[in-house]
C-alpha cells in the first residue's frame, strides 16, 4: 500500500490548550490531532506543524502534514476528522502533497493579528480573544513607531532568547494597526517570527501609544539588540495566527536593504541552470559575516545548486574564507554586474567527517 503525505489547514481556539507542541504538563493541539487521526486511520499518526504556537494562542490557518498508508482520499480526511475533534479545533481543508513537502522548510509569508480592547471597562465576550488595556492609546503614534520595524532587520531586542546561536534577522513585509471602535487590531506579516516576537512588538507599541516612548525610540530599541530595552510581552490570548502563504515558485530576485546592509539575490537563472548570484552593494563590517552566512544559506535552501557572490563595496571576499559551512573559491567572471566573483561551496559533508 502506497504511503501518502497529507496537508491539513487547522483552526483552533487555543484557550484550553498548552500550545501546539506536545507537553507533559497539559493537553496540546498536536496531541489531540495525533490521537484523532490515529483512531480514524487505524495506524499511528504523528503530525508535523508549521507554527508551534504557544499556550493560549489561537489560529485560523495553521498548517500540518502527516504520512499515512490509509486509502481514504486526502480531501475527505478533513470531514471525517472533524467528527472526532472537540468543538474548539476544526480542520479547514485536507489535501495530498508531495512526499518531500515540509511545512517548516518552505518559504512562506506568516500573518498574525493581535487584538487590543482599549476602553474604560473590560467586555466579558472579548476576554478570551483580546488584551484589555485601560489607558487611552494614540494609534497614530503607534503607527509611526511600527513603521521603523517594517523591512529586514535584526529583531534580537524583540524576542525571548532560546539559544545563543539563534539567527535573529527577519523580514516584516507589513505592520498595520486597524481601529474599529474600541478594538485595535495589530496585523503583521513577515518571513517568519522569533519566539514571542509579535507579543513583544505589541507590548512595545503599547508603550508608544500610552506616551511612555516616543515613536522614534522604536528604532533605538531595534538598534540596541537587547531584549531589556523593549517593552513587555503581552498575554497570549490576544494573538491569532491568521494564515501561512507558501511560495509556489522562487522569486526572480530578493533584495534586502536597511542602514546596515544592501544586497540583491538574483534567482532568475535558478530554474534553468541552478545558479544564484548574490551582489552585496553595502554592508558595515560588523554585520558582514552574519549577512554572508545568512544569504548564502538562504540561496541554497531556495534550491540553488551553485551560488556566486561578489562584494561591490570593499572587495572583502577571499579564497578559502568560510561563512558557516560555505567556503569561497574563485569563480572567474560570470556574466553580470562588475566585480570579482567567488563560488560558495557547501562543505558540510567534509566538515562532518
Amino acid at each position: 500500500m502506497a504511503m501518502k503525505r497529507v496537508k491539513l489547514v487547522v483552526a483552533y481556539d487555543g484557550t484550553n490548550y498548552c500550545g501546539w507542541q506536545y507537553q507533559i504538563n497539559g493537553i496540546t493541539i498536536e496531541e489531540v490531532l495525533n490521537k484523532a487521526l490515529s483512531d480514524l486511520l487505524k495506524e499511528p499518526i504523528a503530525v508535523i506543524g508549521a507554527s508551534r504556537t504557544d499556550s493560549g494562542v489561537h489560529a485560523l490557518g495553521n498548517v500540518a502534514v502527516f504520512d499515512t498508508n490509509n486509502r481514504m482520499p486526502a480531501d475527505k480526511i478533513s470531514l471525517a476528522l472533524n467528527q472526532r475533534l472537540p468543538e474548539d479545533i476544526r480542520i479547514q481543508s485536507s489535501e495530498e502533497v508531495g512526499e518531500d513537502y515540509h511545512p517548516r522548510k518552505q518559504n512562506c509569508i506568516k500573518t498574525y493579528e493581535y487584538r487590543i480592547l482599549n476602553r474604560r471597562i473590560d467586555m466579558p465576550t472579548q476576554r478570551l480573544y483580546s488584551y484589555f488595556y485601560y489607558f487611552p492609546l494614540d494609534i497614530e503614534k503607534m503607527r509611526e513607531g511600527a513603521a521603523y520595524l517594517v523591512g529586514e532587520h535584526d529583531f534580537k531586542s524583540f524576542c525571548t532568547a532560546r539559544g545563543q546561536a539563534e539567527e535573529t534577522v527577519r523580514t516584516i513585509y507589513s505592520l498595520d494597526l486597524i481601529a474599529d471602535g474600541d478594538l485595535i487590531t495589530v496585523r503583521i506579516s513577515g518571513s517568519g517570527f522569533l519566539y514571542n516576537m509579535v507579543r513583544i512588538i505589541v507590548g512595545t507599541l503599547l508603550r508608544v501609544g500610552a506616551g511612555a516612548y516616543p515613536p522614534a525610540h522604536v528604532e533605538e530599541i531595534l538598534d540596541a539588540k537587547d531584549r531589556q530595552k523593549a517593552g513587555p510581552k503581552v498575554p497570549a490570548k490576544g494573538l491569532t495566527l491568521v494564515s501561512l502563504e507558501y511560495e509556489r515558485y522562487p522569486a526572480a530576485e530578493i533584495c534586502g536593504e536597511n542602514k546596515y546592509w544592501h544586497y540583491r539575490i538574483d534567482q532568475s537563472r535558478m530554474t534553468e541552470s541552478g545558479e544564484t548570484r548574490i551582489s552585496v552593494y553595502r554592508c558595515v563590517d560588523e554585520e558582514w559575516d552574519g549577512l554572508l552566512r545568512r544569504i548564502i544559506h538562504q540561496s541554497c535552501r531556495n534550491g540553488a545548486k551553485r551560488v556566486y557572490v561578489t562584494d561591490l563595496e570593499k572587495a572583502r571576499l577571499e579564497t578559502g574564507r568560510c561563512f558557516g559551512y560555505y567556503v569561497l573559491y574563485p569563480a572567474g567572471q560570470p556574466e553580470g554586474p562588475a566585480g570579482t566573483w567567488y563560488e560558495a561551496v557547501d562543505e558540510w559533508e567534509e566538515k562532518k567527517e
